[in-house]
């Protein structure tokens, strides 16, 4: 199948996964921030989505999308290294200079699955996973205290009380913010969205869209940090 077995069909599924990611990215922006202005409403979709069937396939395809966007990325990093060096994500139209972003995606990737691991242990292990193993009776122990799986807003408040997390969670969100720059253009590129017009909106596009999301995500972290154990 050309999808899978030619360099333009590789970068359509590249773009295409990467596409669905940045949706789901924001959904979950969109999601956290109701834990600033109310933690029942938070708490109130934790429990919506809990370990339900509709959330657990969900989940099972976001990690589809996830595998599928990281193995093709090895595949055309290999692949764009042997036949121009470190040229890579090369597109149709190309800026005067290559961004800093272009020229380490594939590093930027990893950083950005290496938070995505931290991001699953500190949330999704407290949360779906206990419920999937113990049933809605489930409780988890954090800081001393029990908790249930759905009590979103107290998990966040307890993750983001600690420095260390904080700062991991910020380097985490910069090279998230690097990766999506960089990507959101060049995927729509690589659909079909090109020449010099529309390669700087998407540009354009990308870079704001990038820093709005990535902003959302910035402030829960911050303003639990600043002020999460009077809040919750």
């Amino acid at each position: 199948m050309w999808l899978f077995n030619s360099s333009v069909g590789r970068k359509v599924v590249m773009s295409v996964t990467g596409i669905a990611l940045v949706l789901f990215l924001t959904f979950h922006a969109c999601m956290n921030v109701v834990a600033i202005f109310s933690a029942d409403a938070y708490d109130a979709i934790c429990a919506f989505l809990g370990a339900n069937w509709y959330a657990v396939v969900a989940t099972l395809g976001l990690v589809a999308l996830i595998a599928c966007h990281f193995v093709f990325a090895i595949i055309l990093t290999l692949q764009n290294k042997k036949a121009r060096g470190a040229n890579r994500y090369a597109v149709t139209a190309k800026p005067e200079k290559v961004e800093w972003a272009s020229q380490n995606m594939f590093v930027l990737g990893l950083i950005v699955l290496l938070g995505l691991l931290l991001h699953l242990f500190n949330f999704w292990y407290n949360m779906m996973f206990a419920e999937l193993l113990e049933g809605h009776a489930a409780v988890v122990e954090l800081g001393g205290e029990f908790l249930s799986p759905t009590s979103g807003t107290a998990i966040i408040a307890y993750t983001f009380s600690h420095w260390y997390y904080v700062l991991l969670y910020l380097v985490w969100l910069c090279a998230l913010w690097f990766h999506l720059t960089h990507g959101i253009w060049s995927g729509m590129q690589t659909l079909g969205a090109n020449g010099k017009t529309w390669f700087n909106r998407w540009k354009c596009i990308g870079n704001v869209y990038a820093t709005l999301l990535i902003l959302c995500f910035a402030v829960v972290v911050l303003y639990f940090f600043c002020c999460g154990s009077v809040c919750a």
